[in-house]
């Protein structure tokens, strides 16, 4: 079984809506915190992807990050 970060990942860099530029950023962000242990149990990482771009909030209340 996946776990939400992994699945956020994947969601990412298929992601239409985002610009690659985006999907860099935000990858390398969701890296940086899944290194740091951070990601699920703070919510903070959501609103960090939030602010690379607002195309990104959708995947993660279908992932549940949010």
């Amino acid at each position: 079984m996946k776990t939400k970060l992994e699945r956020l990942k994947e969601e990412v860099k298929k992601s239409a809506k985002l610009k690659e530029e985006e999907k860099e950023q935000a990858l390398g962000k969701i890296n940086e915190w899944y290194i740091e242990d951070k990601a699920e149990a703070t919510g903070v990482l959501g609103k960090e992807l939030m602010k690379i771009s607002a195309e990104i909030t959708p995947i993660l209340e279908e992932i549940g990050l949010m």
